[in-house]
């Protein structure tokens, strides 16, 4: 069987799945839809599915990927009405398809921040972030695979960002880099901390909203 793609939405109380519990609920979902996984070969045999880009915990989507194999084939059309129908809450299949592109396409994530703040939003807060995300560089520390920090100069890792103000928060739109390297969105509020004191949220909520290929068009 050629390998399967999922496209999901995590929202609410789904955002506090963490990657491990997520493949499991997966694992799951997929055992009590009748359905038998591939598994790799060896001493400890584990399913063959993974989440593209997995998603840090506490952040929402409505474009997680997920690749798998299965064992015999597999009703495509009818498969998400089948894992929906155990899925928690805040946890819906959208689609489900031929994993025809490789991951290595997707370059980029498009992303809305919110940066909240408790005694309504700072007078010219877009304009003031404006300016600092139009520097030359704007350097943040970041940790690396080997979990240490690391100066890491973000602006080459931006390829779009626009700002809204609205009464208690600022709206931040992003496109960013997804991989090798990529930028968690969430840091875009780490570099407001750094470089702008006053303008720090009381509270920030990061949103994907699409994953997409080197010529910003959604991947899939």
């Amino acid at each position: 069987m050629s390998k399967l793609r999922l496209l999901f939405e995590k929202q609410g109380t789904a955002c506090y799945i963490s990657h491990l519990d997520l493949m499991r609920t997966f694992q799951r979902l997929f055992l009590r839809g009748g359905m038998f996984i591939k598994h790799s070969k060896g001493f400890h045999p584990h399913p063959v599915m993974s989440i593209v880009l997995p998603l840090p915990v506490g952040q929402s989507s409505c474009c997680e990927l997920l690749d798998f194999e299965t064992e015999s084939a597999v009703d495509l059309a009818a498969l998400p009405a089948l894992l929906n129908a155990g899925c928690p809450e805040g946890l819906q299949v959208l689609q489900a398809y031929e994993a025809v592109r490789p991951v290595r396409e997707l370059a980029f994530v498009a992303a809305e921040v919110s940066l909240f703040y408790d005694n309504g939003t700072p007078k010219d807060a877009a304009e003031q972030l404006q300016l600092l995300f139009s520097r030359n560089v704007l350097t943040i520390q970041k940790r690396t695979k080997r979990k240490e920090l690391a100066d890491v100069d973000i602006i080459p890792l931006i390829r779009q960002i626009s700002f809204l103000t609205l009464p208690d928060r600022v709206l931040v739109q992003a496109v960013v880099s997804a991989q090798n390297p990529g930028l968690n969105p969430a840091l875009l509020a780490v570099a407001v901390e750094k470089e702008c004191l006053a303008l720090t949220p009381d509270f920030v909520s990061v949103r994907r909203t699409d994953v997409l290929d080197a010529d910003g068009m959604p991947f899939r």
